[in-house]
């Protein structure tokens, strides 16, 4: 008797999802395909990883550009918490704390394994992604951070922010993400205690902070007056 043909495995269906479900499902998609591969990957074999068709893909984008813009607000946009601005400048906690407090709840989000590699990856391709980020970082948070470390230690509120200062601040912040470069790029050890080593990193910045604030302030004053008196 001959044997019977061996049946066929059912094909995987495509989810039916709403439009939105499936939107969101896309970017959730692209986030850690792009963290995985890098900007290079193809939006073919995104929709292929996805089990969608490129056409449907780019009926909800109708580019790579624009997915990627949307990839950009997903990860680094939404991820921002307005509150964390608040509080660094809620002056009934000292310093000391709320910088402490900003940088455990800011490490939780970025030292993950997509928020550096897509950072990373952003900045080898040539993107904005890392332009439009610092500006934002600039703007929202570390200007703030400086008028707070002036206040805290008796320092003139009053003067323009330098660059001097933004740079200070950006060797903090730098360190703090460092972490998830180290830990997700090269694939090296990390603190075991993360939070630990935060703290650390804040006590040892306003150990020396505050003077070199003093000083750029000092050196600015002839500046100020100048211009003051030509007014």
């Amino acid at each position: 008797m001959p044997a019977l043909p061996a049946s066929k495995a059912p094909s995987p269906q495509r989810r039916r999802l709403s439009p939105a479900d499936r939107e969101r499902d896309i970017v959730a998609g692209a986030v850690a395909f792009f963290a995985e591969f890098g900007f290079d990957g193809a939006t073919r074999d995104l929709a292929q990883r996805l089990g969608i068709t490129q056409p449907l893909l780019y009926r909800y984008f109708p580019g790579k550009d624009a997915l990627l813009d949307r990839v950009y607000q997903e990860v680094y946009q939404s991820r921002w918490q307005s509150e964390w601005e608040t509080a660094i400048a809620d002056r009934s906690i000292p310093i000391e704390e709320r910088l402490k407090r900003f940088y455990r709840a800011y490490a939780a989000v970025i030292q993950t394994y997509e928020w550096v590699r897509l950072f990373m990856f952003a900045g080898l391709k040539g993107l904005d992604f890392n332009s439009r980020y610092l500006a934002f970082l600039r703007a929202r948070l570390f200007e703030r951070m400086v008028i707070e470390i002036r206040a805290a230690n008796g320092l003139d509120e009053t003067a323009p922010v330098s660059e001097e200062e933004i740079e200070l601040i950006w060797s903090l912040h730098a360190g703090i993400f460092y972490i998830g470069v180290r830990k997700f790029i090269y694939g090296m050890p990390i603190p075991a205690d993360p939070e630990a080593d935060i703290d650390v990193k804040v006590n040892a910045f306003l150990n020396g902070a505050p003077a070199a604030f003093a000083s750029v302030i000092d050196r600015a004053k002839p500046a100020r007056r100048k211009v003051a008196a030509r007014k």
